[in-house]
């Protein structure tokens, strides 16, 4: 299987946009601490989410198309590179219109994991200290309650994988802040702290 290094650079290969790669390390650190915890694969897990959105910039899918556009035209160039099926389809499942029903802990973690790290980005940026150092789970749900807030990040998606995961939803916050707080610097969020 490819290392992370090769993701790393696969990704960066595909992704100009300097948030987007933040966007999927975020991810990636919520999803390998949720691996941790699970006595999982942590390289695997680390990969597929790292690898989540990589194709999203050259092929968008806002059609959100079955089997053309973001993630189906990652997959393939997934495949050709010889990564697991077990990442590819964790991939595919974490967009619902993909019609891969997630059914591993992985793809249920991935899928969690995705809105939730662009929700907890967000509501960083808008802290005086712009840091996810002192952002907490009740500041999170009350923009959780703010339509307007963040409008790109479906809070439907949000609540379904905290109940895929089976935690309650603060639980699910928490434990993704706390996730993303290690990786402070390289997701651009210790701000002024």
């Amino acid at each position: 299987m490819p290392s992370r290094e090769d993701a790393w650079k696969l990704l960066c290969e595909y992704t100009a946009s300097e948030s987007l790669r933040k966007h999927m390390l975020a991810v990636e650190a919520c999803v390998r601490a949720y691996a941790r915890k699970a006595g999982a694969d942590e390289e695997l897990w680390g990969i597929a989410a790292l690898l989540h959105d990589f194709d999203y910039e050259r092929w968008p899918n806002q059609e959100h198309l079955a089997d053309q556009g973001h993630p189906s035209e990652g997959a393939k160039v997934l495949r050709a590179q010889s990564y697991s099926e077990e990442i590819i389809r964790a991939i595919l499942s974490h967009a619902d219109y993909t019609n891969v029903p997630r059914e591993s802990a992985l793809e249920h973690t991935l899928f969690a994991s995705d809105e939730i790290a662009g929700f907890l980005t967000a509501c960083a940026y808008v802290r005086p200290s712009k840091s996810i150092l002192d952002l907490e789970v009740d500041s999170v749900k009350r923009r959780l309650k703010d339509k307007l807030f963040a409008k790109g990040v479906s809070r439907e998606d949000v609540r379904k994988g905290a109940e895929e995961l089976g935690i309650p939803l603060e639980e699910h916050i928490k434990f993704c802040i706390a996730a993303m707080r290690e990786h402070a610097d390289a997701l651009g969020l210790r701000g002024s702290l």
